[in-house]
């Protein structure tokens, strides 16, 4: 992986994002939700919704979204670490804990307050990496759909 580049994402990595959003999402695409994701995602004015990838000669092989917001728990805004994905065919290479690594130093250089993250108890994988960096708190997740 030497000439693996870690790198904000760009509105024109669109046809190379697309696939990996897809991936992210089991296969299954909104459209609507799509078209919105990749406006917030790419919009020079938002500083909210963000994006980086990992990229190697010209391939997207991986993509992390974030969002950064303030909360009452720090002065410095803080990072919700969204959505990690690493193309099947590129997993177990280190490439997802070097995308968390390369974000951690960016939230240093910003001075968040913290950066947090959900997964599923039965993705093994991932809590494998995110038990190695991360602190695992005891609480319930619940969500209540509103529209």
């Amino acid at each position: 992986m030497s000439s693996l580049t870690i790198r904000p994402l760009k509105s024109e990595d669109f046809p190379k994002w697309l696939p990996l959003w897809d991936g992210n999402n089991l296969g299954t695409r909104d459209e609507e939700v799509t078209t919105k994701t990749w406006e917030r995602l790419t919009c020079a004015d938002n500083k909210q919704v963000n994006g980086i990838v990992a990229e190697e000669n010209g391939e997207l092989l991986s993509i992390i979204h974030y969002i950064l917001h303030p909360t009452t728990g720090a002065i410095n805004e803080v990072c919700y670490l969204q959505d990690v994905y690493v193309a099947p065919e590129h997993r177990r290479k280190g490439i997802a804990k070097q995308m968390v690594h390369d974000l951690t130093k960016i939230g240093r250089q910003e001075k968040w307050g913290r950066m947090y993250w959900l997964t599923e108890n039965d993705n093994k994988a991932a809590r494998a990496m995110y038990e190695k960096i991360g602190v695992k708190l005891d609480f319930t997740f619940y969500v209540l759909p509103i529209s």
